[in-house]
């Protein structure tokens, strides 16, 4: 029998996800947080795209994507994993399926970015194929440095 890690199952978020985005946020990030405000509206946001991985009301991973009107390129604004479901391959899936909403959307191309520091996040990133387009200096909110990543999205690819 499959364990609960092996069957991984990615959905929309909905407003029962609520509590749990802002949990896995607070868990996750020390700074440049979204509020629980930002995350009741990005549910709803027909501009946005918000795959989780969890049951209704429990999300251990997300993916936010967001699209601007007359751009090709969708931006991924945030991917977390929470600590104790890392190493199962969510994040992977997770981008995945974020880009698979962003070619549907229309995009062909994504953007993200990273802190310079987080070797984790960037070794994700590169692995599926994202390259380094410009350093970010002081883009974070505590002055940390960032980079932008890219990638081209095929149209057709899955």
């Amino acid at each position: 029998m499959p364990s609960h890690r092996s069957v991984i199952r990615i959905r929309r978020a909905s407003a029962a996800d609520l509590d749990a985005l802002v949990a896995l946020e607070q868990a996750t990030f020390t700074s440049d947080r979204i509020s629980r405000r930002q995350w009741r509206r990005h549910i709803s946001n027909a501009n946005a795209s918000l795959r989780v991985h969890g049951t209704r009301g429990h999300v251990d991973a997300a993916a936010l994507v967001f699209y601007r009107r007359h751009s090709s390129h969708a931006r991924l604004y945030s991917l977390a994993v929470a600590a104790d479901a890392r190493g199962a391959g969510l994040g992977g899936r997770l981008l995945g399926a974020a880009e698979a909403a962003a070619r549907a959307h229309g995009c062909s191309g994504m953007r993200l970015e990273v802190r310079v520091d987080n070797a984790t996040a960037i070794a994700l990133y590169t692995r599926h194929g994202y390259v380094r387009i410009a350093r970010l200096p002081g883009y974070y909110e505590d002055g940390g440095d960032g980079w932008r990543f890219g990638k081209a999205l095929a149209t057709g690819a899955g």
